[in-house]
C-alpha cells in the first residue's frame, strides 16, 4: 500500500494547485485521477490575470509549445439582438486549452500521480484514510469536480442540487474553416439568452475554436443549443460544418446550499465544493484560489487534522467568495429580466462595468498571491 502525507482526489486546477503548494511546504502528496493526463476537458478555457498571479505563471515560458491567446476585447449582446464590442488597452484574459493547462499544472506540482487511478472506495481506518485499499494518508482533499467521490462520501447528493448544465465543443480548425469563421481570436463573443437564464459563447484560441451554451433550465437545453448553433452558422461566426453534437457537463454554483467543506481529515476544493462564480459559471479561478487556501490551512494545521483544525479553511472560503446566497440566476433584479433587462445589455457602460469587469473578469477582486516561495507558505491579496 502507498502511504503519503496527503492524498488529493482529482488532478484538475484545484487539486494540482493544492498539491503544488503542499509539495513546496515539504509534504508528500499523491494525486489520484481516473484520467491519464493529458486528457480532454470540456471548458471554454480562459484564465484571468488573477489566476496568472495566483499560480505565479511565467506566461512566456508557458506559451512555448502551448496555446496562450491574449484577450483584449469582448463582443456581448442578447441572442438575436444587437451586439456591443468592448476593447481594452491590455490583455485582460488569456485563452488556454484545458488539456494543456491541466497537464502543465499537474506536472509542475511535483506530486506523485499514479496513472488512471479512479477512486471507488473510501474508508476511514483509525486516523487515516484508505482509498481502494491502495493509498493511505491522514488527510484527504476532494478535488474531483461536480461528481467528486470525496464530496459524495461527505453526504453530497448532487442529483437533487439545482445545476447549471452546458453543452460545448472544441476543435482544431482546418485552414478552410479558420478562413471561414469570422470570430476574432482576441475577442470572445458572449450572447445571453433572452430570458437571462443562461448564455452562449464563441471563442477562438489561435487555430482552435470553442463554442458552447449553458443554462439553469436543463429541460430546454438541447433546443437552445441547436438554435444557437444555427444562428452562429448563419451569421458566419463559425464554420458551416461545425459539428451539431456537443459534449455536455454540469456544475454547482457558489450559493447558499453548499456541501460540507471540511470534516475530520478532509477538505473539498474547487467544483467539488461548488465554488464556481454564479454570474459567469467560471470555475478556474475559484478552483485555484481554494486550492491555495486549503494548502495554507493544511500547512498551518501542522499534522493536526481534526474538524476544528481545518475549519479555518471554510472561514477563508467565505471571506474570499462571500457566504453565497446569490443563487443560480444572473444577478439582475427580477423586474429587469424582460424588456428592461435586455435594454441594459445595449448599454456600453453596463457591458463593460458589470457584464465584463464584474461578472466575467472580476477585475475589482485583488489577486490571491503566494507571498513566499519557501516552506512558510503565506497568502496575501494584492
Amino acid at each position: 500500500m502507498t502511504s503519503a502525507d496527503v492524498v488529493v482526489v482529482g488532478g484538475g486546477p484545484a487539486g494540482s494547485t493544492c498539491a503544488w503548494r503542499l509539495r513546496v511546504a515539504g509534504l508528500d502528496v499523491v494525486v489520484m485521477d481516473r484520467a491519464v493526463f493529458p486528457r480532454d476537458k470540456v471548458c471554454a478555457g480562459w484564465i484571468t490575470p488573477g489566476v496568472v498571479d495566483a499560480l505565479a505563471l511565467d506566461l512566456e515560458e508557458y506559451a512555448r509549445g502551448r496555446v496562450l491567446q491574449p484577450i483584449t476585447g469582448f463582443r456581448t449582446g442578447i441572442i438575436g439582438g444587437p451586439t456591443l464590442d468592448t476593447a481594452y488597452a491590455r490583455a485582460v484574459s488569456y485563452g488556454i486549452l484545458r488539456c494543456e493547462f491541466d497537464t502543465y499544472l499537474l506536472r509542475r506540482s511535483g506530486a506523485r500521480v499514479p496513472p488512471g487511478m479512479a477512486v471507488e472506495r473510501i474508508e476511514r481506518v483509525g486516523d487515516h484514510w484508505v482509498l481502494d485499499g491502495a493509498v493511505r494518508a491522514p488527510l484527504l482533499v476532494g478535488a474531483g469536480g461536480h461528481f467528486c467521490p470525496v464530496a459524495r462520501h461527505l453526504g453530497a447528493r448532487r442529483e437533487r442540487d439545482p445545476l447549471v448544465v452546458a453543452q460545448e465543443i472544441e476543435l482544431a480548425l482546418r485552414p478552410e474553416q479558420a478562413e471561414e469563421a469570422r470570430v476574432r481570436a482576441d475577442t470572445p463573443e458572449l450572447y445571453f439568452c433572452r430570458d437571462l437564464e443562461g448564455y452562449g459563447w464563441c471563442f477562438r484560441k489561435g487555430d482552435h475554436l470553442n463554442v458552447g451554451l449553458g443554462r439553469v433550465d436543463r429541460a430546454g437545453l438541447a433546443g437552445h443549443v441547436a438554435a444557437f448553433r444555427e444562428r452562429l452558422v448563419a451569421q458566419g461566426r463559425v464554420p458551416r460544418d461545425l459539428p451539431a453534437r456537443w459534449k455536455g457537463h454540469a456544475y454547482l454554483l457558489y450559493e447558499a446550499q453548499r456541501p460540507r467543506l471540511v470534516d475530520d481529515g478532509v477538505l473539498l476544493v474547487g467544483d467539488a465544493a461548488g465554488l464556481a462564480y454564479p454570474a459567469s459559471g467560471e470555475g478556474i479561478r475559484p478552483a485555484v484560489e481554494s486550492g491555495l487556501l486549503a494548502a495554507e490551512t493544511i500547512r498551518a494545521a501542522d499534522g493536526r487534522y481534526g474538524r476544528a483544525d481545518l475549519y479555518p479553511y471554510r472561514a477563508e472560503v467565505e471571506r474570499r467568495f462571500g457566504r453565497g446566497g446569490i443563487g443560480l440566476r444572473l444577478p439582475v433584479p427580477a423586474g429587469l429580466v424582460a424588456t428592461a433587462g435586455r435594454a441594459l445589455f445595449r448599454s456600453r457602460r453596463f457591458a463593460r462595468r458589470v457584464v465584463l469587469d464584474r461578472w466575467f473578469l472580476h477585475a475589482d477582486e485583488p489577486a490571491l498571491r503566494v507571498a513566499a516561495a519557501g516552506p512558510e507558505l503565506r497568502l496575501r491579496c494584492t
